[in-house]
């Protein structure tokens, strides 16, 4: 049996998961991750999915753990190159459904699959488990293999008081338990974190709490997918007499389709037009907006920038920030809330108060998992390498044999058997980046360019040749963008006009290799900008002839 993980393995996001026996395949998860900051001009990173394309007769479903974008927002991307069945509960569903219309993208291949449900996928035998995380409808799995058990936690906690979701199912595990499991997959998202992860309504309290107090508007931004938080700013405005009114395109269908679905629940005429927000006093207003990721285009960004067309800022709004940053967008999320401060709003955050809890077993919920489970191997899974490791360490201390236990990176092909396993191979794994409607096509040579800009800027050198004589025709024209300022270094661009001039007037033998006039050209002039400036700006020769 093969064990490849294409995502979530040394990184935060993009989780996918392959599991193969023989002739059959199956894949747990297919999501996304946001692009990090070194990644310029990139809307989103999905997973390289090579290794199934050259393997698509093989596929038998994608398994969806739960509706986060880590774990569906791959789909719209990677389904047109496969086109197989996508097995999942009600509200994934419901989610994937929204992304997919969102894309263009049709498919009839979902399938829902509820709690203690089973499916067979080829060899696999796959059983829906109840887990709680901040989402409705997430589960674990129980795959039954030729080789024995597979337990794959998915993304969960151990919530003993819920919001919107079943606890997790601790009896079935500790029954699957006692069978004997060959293979145990954790969430390792959090294992950093001693003792357990806070329930969820903890966070309720403190929205209902903030809201009651505000003098104004509050407005609360979270991700669109989180649906239990959304209901609690319902609830919360149902006590305090406030009108819910929802900003952000993803939101509102999301919120619609909860409604739909009954995840959602709300009363008749609590959630308004956001067009006829500005005609109930302020403190009549409650507003859910996307944004809380720091995203350019979201709701609370174009806000907090003063750039959206039915929300601006006043001086008693209350702005609740419901989530924490992902690795990597602490600081866009840090000038956001600079930005909505300096606008005069007070703003709640995760490091001022109990607005957000994440839904990740900690250290004990990860102990209390591994002494139900027993595995015989153990694979750490979500998370970046440190957290791979300590949920390895974690594994160790609580009984499994250190040669048993496999911290794996993306691309990583472990075979096992009933008596080991083994690396054997490495699978196409790389990092594929979407750009606006573009998927793949921008590479590391393209992100290199687009860092080199953003550093040093660019210099176009454009050179007139005689057709005949291969001499100038006209003297070169130079054009720099964020380079040097134009005023400025005027003298600058001047003085790299007049080298290049010389070098055509010295040059003893005609060279007609445009090719090794444009080298010549932009080695001369790199040289000496960086001789002057000690700064290196792409140089880009233009050659003419006329």
């Amino acid at each position: 049996m093969r064990v490849v993980p294409l995502g979530g393995l040394g990184e935060i996001g993009k989780n996918m998961m392959v599991i193969e026996y023989g002739d059959d395949i199956i894949i747990v998860d297919c999501g996304l991750m946001f692009p990090e900051e070194d990644m310029p001009g990139v809307d989103l990173v999905i997973p390289d999915v090579t290794y199934l394309v050259e393997r698509k007769d093989k596929v038998r479903g994608i398994i969806i753990t739960h509706g986060h974008e880590d774990h569906i927002g791959a789909l719209p991307y990677v389904l047109p190159q496969l086109d197989v069945p996508i097995y999942c509960a009600p509200l994934p569903h419901g989610l994937i459904s929204v992304k997919l219309k969102e894309a263009r993208v049709h498919t009839n291949k979902i399938h829902e699959v509820k709690p203690g449900e089973t499916i067979n996928l080829g060899v696999f035998s796959v059983e829906f488990v109840a887990m709680c995380h901040s989402i409705p409808d997430a589960a674990g799995l129980i795959i039954r293999t030729p080789l024995g058990i597979i337990v794959h936690s998915g993304d969960f906690k151990l919530d003993y008081t819920p919001v919107g979701c079943r606890p997790s199912d601790l009896a079935r595990l500790a029954q699957v338990g006692a069978e004997g499991v060959l293979l145990l997959m954790a969430d390792s998202t959090h294992v950093e974190i001693p003792g357990y992860t806070p329930s969820e309504r903890v966070v309720g309290e403190t929205i209902s709490a903030v809201m009651s107090n505000a003098p104004g508007r509050v407005i609360v931004t979270t991700f669109a997918s989180l649906v239990g938080r959304i209901q609690q700013v319902m609830d919360a405005a149902v006590k305090y007499n406030r009108k819910i009114f929802i900003a952000g395109r993803s939101m509102s269908e999301i919120v619609k389709m909860a409604l739909r679905l009954g995840y959602l629940k709300a009363p008749e005429g609590l959630i308004g037009d956001l067009s006829d927000m500005h005609r109930l006093p302020p403190n009549r207003v409650a507003l859910v907006t996307t944004g809380s990721q720091g995203e350019p285009t979201s709701a609370l960004v174009r806000i907090a920038n003063g750039e959206h067309r039915e929300v601006q800022i006043k001086k008693d709004d209350t702005i609740i920030i419901s989530a924490s940053p992902i690795p990597g967008n602490e600081s866009v999320v840090a000038k956001t809330i600079d930005s909505l401060f300096k606008l005069g709003a007070q703003v709640f955050y995760d490091r001022v108060a109990k607005v957000h809890v994440h839904g990740h077993a900690s250290q004990e919920e990860l102990r209390l998992l591994q002494s139900l489970i027993r595995p015989q191997y153990f694979i750490p899974v979500h998370g970046e390498y440190r957290h791979l490791k300590l949920h390895s360490q974690l594994a160790e201390q609580m009984g499994v044999a250190p040669d048993n236990i496999f911290t794996l990176e993306d691309g990583d092909i472990l075979e096992l058997t009933a008596s080991g396993g083994k690396v054997v191979g490495h699978a196409p794994s790389s990092n594929v980046y979407v750009d606006g409607l573009s998927v793949g096509d921008v590479n590391g040579v393209v992100l290199r360019n687009r860092k080199m800009l953003a550093q040093d800027g660019i210099v176009v050198a454009i050179v007139t040749l005689d057709a005949e004589s291969g001499h100038l025709a006209v003297r070169p024209d130079i054009v720099s963008r964020g380079f040097v300022d134009p005023e400025i270094g005027r003298a600058l661009i001047e003085e790299s006009r007049d080298l290049v001039t010389r070098m055509f007037e010295e040059e003893v033998q005609r060279v007609s290799d445009s090719a090794v006039i444009s080298n010549r050209v932009r080695d001369l002039l790199s040289k000496f900008y960086y001789e002057k400036t000690r700064r290196r700006p792409m140089v880009l020769p233009v050659l003419v002839t006329v």
